[in-house]
C-alpha cells in the first residue's frame, strides 16, 4: 500500500524520487509484525521478568546489561583462558554468531546451538548470515544445498521464487537452532561493480523499490519461523567503491537519499527486528564519524527521521574500517552514545583473554565516568530483551564439544607462499576427515581430506599460490580440523 508518511530530506535540498513506495507483499495474515509499539515492547519484557526465577532478576545489574549488549564469535577448539561458555554462563552473553568454519554438518550445529542456548540464563541470540549466494554459511559444503545469490532473485522479480528461497533457508535455520539472520541486505545496486556488495551480486536490484519488495518477502518468511532478521547495511553499501573490511570507505560522493527507501518502506510496515550498521563515511551525514559510530546518522536518521523502534547491531566491529582507524575504547564507546545496541565481533578474545570481560569493563569505566549515561544502557537492554522475549523459542540442553584428543598448529606462520599443518593423535583413529581453510570473514577457501592410519603425526602442506587459478590474497586464513566429531581450530598469516 502507498506510504502515507512525509518524505524526508536529511543533507541538502535534494528529496525523494516523487513517486511514493509501493511494496507488493503484505505481511502474513494473522501474523502482525513483531513489536509493532513500544507498549507490546514492554508488555513482552514484563512478561520475560515475570517468569524469570526470582534469584535471577539480579541479572539486571549494569554489567549484566552491557552484556547483553555484545554478539561475539569464536574459533572452533580455540584455548582462550576465559572461555565461551563462561562468558555465556557468568557475563551474561547476549548473542554468539556462527561463521562458516564453526558449521560442519546438521547434526553438528544442532548440537552445538543446543550446547550454547543450554549455558545461557537469557536466551542467546544465535546467529549466522543466511543471504543466499556468495554469502550463504549453510550450503552444500556442510550439507544443505547451493542457493541462489539476491541479484538473480531480483533479475528474476517473482515474489514466489524469492519466498521459496527464503522460505527453505529459513526451515534449515529453524532446524539448527539458529534464531537470528543477519540479513536480508537492504543495500541497492548502486555500483555493480562495489567489492563488498555488486561484485558478489548481494543487492537485489539498483531499483530501490524492486530492493524493498525482495526485502519484505524474504524477512515474512524468516517471521513465519520465528527467526529474528537484520536488514543491511544501514545507510547503504551499495554505492562504494571500497570495502569497509579492508579500512576506510568513503561514500559521500556516491550515496544518494534513495537508498534509504527500502528502509523506510520495511519501517512504514512496522518492521522492528534488528538493522545492521555500516562503517561507511559520509561528510554530508557526519563530518567526523562513519555510520557505526555517527549519533547524526544512527539516532538522528534511523530513529528519529525513519521511527526505528527496533534494535541496532553493529557490523563487525573487527572489520578495517574500524579497526584501523579508531582505538578499542573509543570504537565502543562512540558506537553506543551513537546508538548501537549489539556491538558484534567475530571473535571472543581479546589478546588471549575474554573480549566480552574487556568490554564490559570498558562501559562500565564510561558509565562510572559520566562518558555514557546509564539510561543509555537501559534503552538497549530494553530493545533486546523485548525482541528475545518476542522469539524465544526453547532449546534442549547438550554438552560442548571440546577437542581433547588431538593438537594442531602451523609452520611457519606468517609465511608466503606455502606453510605445513601439522597435527598430533593422541589415540588410533582410522579413516578420512577434513583440514578446512577458511577466510577471516568465514568463506572456505580449501578443504583437504586427509586420511587417518592411527596415532601419530600428520602433516598436510597448504600452497597459498593460487586456488583453481585465482591467486590467493595475503591476510589471516582459519584452518579447521575435525576428528572424532570434535573440532579445533587456529590462524595463520599469509604475507605476500
Amino acid at each position: 500500500m502507498p506510504s502515507t508518511k512525509t518524505k524526508r530530506s536529511f543533507y541538502h535540498s535534494s528529496p525523494f524520487p516523487s513517486s511514493h513506495l509501493t511494496v507488493a507483499a503484505q505481511r502474513p495474515s494473522g501474523s502482525p509484525l513483531r513489536g509493532a509499539s513500544r507498549k507490546v515492547y514492554a508488555i513482552a519484557l514484563t512478561l520475560l521478568l515475570i517468569f524469570l526465577p526470582s534469584h535471577l532478576l539480579a541479572l539486571d545489574s549494569l554489567s549484566y546489561k552491557i552484556g547483553q549488549m555484545v554478539m561475539v564469535g569464536f574459533y572452533p577448539g580455540s584455548e582462550v583462558e576465559d572461555t565461551l561458555y563462561y562468558d555465556i554462563e557468568h557475563r551474561n552473553l547476549g548473542g554468539v554468531i556462527l561463521m562458516g568454519y564453526n558449521l560442519d554438518s546438521p547434526t553438528q550445529i544442532s548440537n552445538l546451538t543446543q550446547s550454547l542456548q543450554a549455558s545461557a540464563t537469557t536466551p542467546l541470540f544465535i546467529a549466522t548470515d543466511q543471504e543466499g549466494g556468495v554469502v550463504a554459511r549453510l550450503d552444500e559444503r556442510n550439507g544443505y544445498a547451493v542457493t541462489s545469490r539476491a541479484l538473480s532473485l531480483g533479475e528474476i522479480n517473482s515474489e514466489d521464487t524469492t519466498r521459496a528461497q527464503a522460505a527453505l533457508m529459513a526451515q534449515w535455520l529453524s532446524s539448527a537452532g539458529i534464531n537470528t539472520n543477519l540479513a536480508p541486505v537492504a543495500d541497492v545496486n548502486v555500483n555493480p561493480t562495489s567489492p563488498a556488495i555488486g561484485y558478489y551480486g548481494r543487492s537485489f536490484s539498483a531499483d530501490p523499490y524492486i530492493v524493498t519488495n525482495h526485502v519484505n518477502w524474504y524477512y515474512s518468511e524468516f517471521q513465519k519461523k520465528n527467526i529474528v532478521s537484520a536488514l543491511k547495511h544501514f545507510p547503504g553499501h551499495g554505492s562504494a567503491v571500497g570495502d569497509s573490511h579492508d579500512g576506510f570507505t568513503d561514500i559521500t560522493n556516491t550515496w544518494s537519499e534513495s537508498e534509504l527507501i527500502p528502509y523506510t518502506g520495511m519501517i512504514d510496515l512496522g518492521y522492528n527486528d534488528m538493522v545492521m550498521t555500516a562503517h561507511l563515511y559520509n561528510a554530508h551525514l557526519d563530518s567526523i564519524y562513519p555510520a557505526t559510530l555517527s549519533h547524526a546518522t544512527l539516532t538522528g536518521i534511523l530513529r528519529d527521521s525513519l521511527g526505528f523502534q527496533g534494535v541496532i547491531i553493529s557490523d563487525a566491529m573487527n572489520m578495517g574500517a574500524i579497526s584501523n582507524n579508531y582505538g578499542f575504547i573509543e570504537s565502543v564507546t562512540q558506537a553506543i552514545n551513537a546508538g548501537v545496541d549489539i556491538l558484534l565481533y567475530i571473535s571472543d578474545e581479546k589478546y588471549g583473554k575474554s573480549l566480552v570481560n574487556q568490554i564490559i569493563n570498558v562501559v562500565t569505566t564510561a558509565v562510572d565516568s559520566g562518558q555514557i549515561t546509564e539510561a543509555r544502557i537501559d534503552e538497549s537492554y530494553d530493545r533486546i530483551m523485548a525482541l528475545k522475549a518476542a522469539t524465544h523459542t526453547a532449546i534442549a540442553p547438550s554438552k560442548p564439544i571440546i577437542a581433547d584428543t588431538f593438537k594442531l598448529h602451523a609452520y611457519p606462520n606468517p609465511f608466503n607462499p606455502s606453510t605445513k599443518i601439522s597435527f598430533h593423535l593422541d589415540k588410533d583413529m582410522y579413516g578420512t576427515t577434513t583440514l578446512s581453510i577458511y577466510s577471516i570473514t568465514g568463506q572456505l577457501v580449501q578443504r583437504n581430506f586427509v586420511t587417518l592410519n592411527g596415532a601419530g603425526d600428520y602433516d598436510v602442506l597448504w600452497d597459498a599460490t593460487s586456488i583453481n587459478g585465482k591467486a590467493v590474497p595475503s591476510g589471516t586464513y582459519i584452518y579447521v580440523l575435525e576428528v572424532d566429531g570434535r573440532m579445533i581450530s587456529g590462524k595463520m598469516t599469509l604475507l605476500k
